[in-house]
């Protein structure tokens, strides 16, 4: 008889314990969620903090940095110009040379070396190279084409004077390859 009488007290324990745990879950969902708090904002910085995060477009170092590398590419642009002048005036002393002679001395041959050297780096400073190299109507003989040594240097000393800084001229790199193949057909098979 008590095992009988056990059993109703633990099924009233157990009705009990169902009872308060079904009234805490609802409870638990009826209640109002409470919204997730925003993080806590940081306290203000002082002004020497605040400028070393922005970025300042008028610094002095981005000032001087800028400064010196205008200089560097016009200092750059200078020496390009001086090697078409220079390439210019040794096309004119080679045609006075020649016709004071009608043959080259060593000296000259020294002279037309430079030139086409001039002339090459004139023309692959600007964007040129070897492979561009196919110029047409070009002198027939070695005093016709030491005669025109002047003007085609000067032709190309005035393009260069008047091409800007960093432009790929395709008129400058015609007459350059034209230069450079008058100045191989003077020189000769010989280089």
């Amino acid at each position: 008889m008590l095992s009988k009488m056990k059993r109703p007290g633990m099924f009233c324990a157990l009705t009990l314990a169902l009872l308060i745990s079904a009234v805490i879950s609802a409870r638990a969902q009826s209640s109002p969620r409470s919204p997730i708090a925003p993080p806590p904002t940081p306290p203000p910085a002082n002004n020497k903090d605040d400028h070393d995060n922005d970025v300042d477009f008028g610094s002095r170092e981005t000032d001087a940095r800028t400064r010196l590398i205008l200089k560097a590419e016009k200092k750059a642009y200078e020496e390009h110009v001086a090697r078409a002048k220079e390439a210019s005036d040794l096309a004119t002393e080679l045609k006075t040379s020649y016709a004071a002679s009608n043959t080259f001395n060593a000296a000259d041959q020294k002279k037309l070396e430079r030139l086409e050297k001039l002339t090459k780096r004139i023309r692959n400073e600007v964007g040129g190279s070897e492979m561009d190299a196919d110029p047409k109507d070009l002198p027939n003989t070695v005093s016709d084409a030491v005669n025109a040594l002047p003007d085609m240097a000067k032709e190309l000393y005035d393009e260069v004077e008047k091409t800007p800084r960093r432009v790929v001229s395709a008129s400058l790199i015609e007459r350059a390859n034209r230069l450079l193949a008058v100045i191989q057909f003077v020189r000769g098979p010989r280089h």
